[in-house]
């Protein structure tokens, strides 16, 4: 059973970082692709980035960020996100999942889920 374990959330200040990790328990991860997400409060699952397990491209939105970087660890079975130079705005809570589309942006496409972790910017 695949379970995904997020950390590295908490209160920064406007202007830091974070870096964001995703463990896959459960064996040698088995998806194409590990993506991140963020939720604000009343809205749906909005796309980050997404990385190719396998040969660890990475794909971002139309509209990246800029400031936020995917990767993998294989070995680890551990994806990440970087965060930098943070902002008020990019308080919410940041998913990880796992999905079999490479690049795939809607929530729907993703078969499973981490319980989330807050992300909280403070001016």
């Amino acid at each position: 059973q695949v379970q995904l374990v997020e950390s590295g959330g908490g209160l920064v200040q406007a202007g830091e970082s974070l870096r964001l990790s995703c463990v896959s328990t459960g064996g040698t991860f088995a998806s194409v692709t590990m993506a991140w997400f963020r939720q604000y409060p009343g809205k749906g699952r909005e796309f980050l980035a997404g990385v190719n397990w396998n040969t660890g491209s990475t794909t971002y939105p139309s509209s990246p960020q800029g400031r936020f970087t995917i990767s993998r660890d294989k070995a680890k079975n551990t994806g990440n996100l970087q965060m930098d130079s943070l902002a008020p705005d990019d308080t919410a809570v940041y998913y990880c999942a796992a999905g079999q589309i490479y690049g795939a942006q809607y929530p729907t496409l993703y078969q499973h889920w981490g319980q989330g972790t807050q992300v909280t910017v403070s001016s």
